[in-house]
């Protein structure tokens, strides 16, 4: 028995390195090969928290220009997207540059679920304009968008994939200063004014990676709760997916302590660092917001109340995954939103085929964290009792089943489609879907259960139908 079981960890242990250098994407540089730190540990000892400055506030997005004036600003990029350029919440953003006499230019060329190309195309447009500070205002997409912008035009001589993670780029510790970048979000969902991650589509492989580092973050962030009110109905639910699944994943991650390699320098300790008891505050409590008024955001979209309690319960939740991490739900989500064939969400003006980033994440829900439920159950039947599941008498070895019914019943009592099979895949897609995942190590191995492909495999089978 003890030989078997020897053996499939080696086999495991093969899997994984064969992943390691299949050009993944989302992979800090991991070894499979204990190091040693400073300390003597092979595993972490430490975690480090780091968050854009904050402030909230209704019309909050009317100091902006006061903000750059504050700080220097002599020429301006404001980036947003076609839909969002005409909208209240850039012209408000516009009317304070003005009003301040911040000479600014606007870039209206964001791309919702951006590629490459088009981070590409927006470190072009910011090169030549020479800007001293950068204003983002729109959702992840645009937030994201611009930190790539900013660091590439302050770190001129790089290579596109010199910062993107490793081994799809070579994952380089940004060193280089970069200007201001207010972060405006309109959407309740990314947390990306929050953190130091910019996710796109790498067109050439079909799956998304990200650039992550503590440098890129925003100066600041201005969450006007305000904006919320301009977001249809399934842009505020499958928003909301993405804070429930970043509460989920960030709170059941693996522990920091238990993460490996212990870094041997602090600039490589990763932003995604596993779950950490600063982090699960802020995961655990927009959880309860998402309980509470998800619900209402989506179904009424006049309830101020609702929509500016999910605008804070989405900074909440990125200042608790964007320095614990995400893990099972995201990986798989990036072949279903980077492989979607024809599919077009309601309510997205866009002109390509698109699964939400919130939707492709949530989808998974129910069948990740049955497999996760296992490594510290408590903690998923805790999560389930906070979305409404009377635990009073649930056994610790039902907390996956328990966790997989409440998110069922929350999904589906919010229309959404019924699993994978809904958005166009069927199994023949599911190995195209899992080597997509293999190569997301650096949220994958965050999860608190090793996966093997066989396991991703019956993942997705299960998650083809939810209801």
């Amino acid at each position: 028995m003890a030989a078997a079981s020897q053996t499939r960890v080696a086999h495991l242990l093969r899997q994984l390195q064969r992943a390691a250098c299949q050009c993944p994407t989302h992979s800090h540089t991991y070894s499979q090969a204990p190091g040693l730190s400073p300390s003597g540990k092979t595993t972490d000892y430490a975690f480090e928290m780091a968050v854009s400055n904050i402030r909230y506030g209704p019309g909050v997005t009317k100091e902006v220009g006061m903000d750059l004036k504050n700080m220097g600003a002599k020429n301006v990029c404001l980036m947003t997207d076609k839909n969002l350029a005409h909208l209240p919440p850039v012209q408000v953003a516009m009317d304070s540059l003005v009003k301040n006499g911040i000479p600014f230019t606007v870039y209206d060329n964001v791309r919702v679920e951006p590629t490459d190309a088009s981070f590409m195309e927006a470190i072009e447009f910011a090169q030549k304009g020479a800007f001293d500070a950068y204003v983002a205002v729109g959702g992840g997409s645009t937030m994201d968008t611009c930190k790539a912008a900013n660091l590439y035009t302050s770190s001129p001589h790089s290579d596109f994939l010199d910062y993107v993670s490793a081994p799809i780029g070579k994952g380089k510790p940004v060193s280089v200063p970069l200007k201001p970048l207010i972060a405006v979000p309109t959407t309740a969902g990314t947390g990306s004014e929050t953190t130091g991650v910019a996710i796109f589509d790498y067109e050439h492989l079909k799956v998304k990676t990200g650039i992550a580092s503590r440098a890129i973050k925003p100066t600041l962030g201005l969450i006007d709760p305000l904006h919320t009110l301009h977001m249809p109905a399934r842009v505020v639910a499958n928003s909301g997916f993405d804070v429930l699944c970043h509460a989920l994943e960030s709170y059941t991650a693996l522990p920091y302590h238990l993460r490996s390699p212990c870094p041997s320098n602090p600039i490589t300790r990763p932003a995604y660092q596993g779950s950490n008891p600063i982090s699960d505050i802020w995961a655990v409590h927009a959880l309860r917001i998402v309980a509470k008024y998800l619900k209402r955001a989506v179904r009424n979209p006049d309830d101020l109340e609702a929509r500016s309690h999910m605008h804070l319960a989405s900074a909440f939740a990125g200042i608790g995954f964007g320095n614990a991490g995400v893990h099972l739900c995201h990986g798989m989500s990036y072949p279903i939103s980077g492989l979607v064939k024809t599919y077009k969400a309601k309510d997205y003006n866009v002109d390509h085929p698109l699964v939400p980033h919130g939707l492709s994440v949530v989808l998974t829900s129910p069948a990740v964290f049955t497999f996760t439920a296992q490594m510290f159950p408590e903690r998923h039947l805790e999560t389930a009792e906070i979305l409404g599941a009377d635990t009073r008498t649930a056994r610790i070895q039902d907390a996956g089943p328990v966790l997989a019914d409440t998110l069922r019943k929350f999904l589906f009592d919010l229309d959404v489609d019924d699993g994978l099979a809904a958005v166009g895949y069927s199994k023949a897609d599911i190995p195209a879907l899992v080597k997509g995942t293999l190569p997301q190590g650096r949220v994958t191995k965050l999860a608190p259960r090793p996966q093997s492909e066989e396991d991703l495999t019956a993942l997705f089978e299960a998650s083809m139908k939810l209801y």
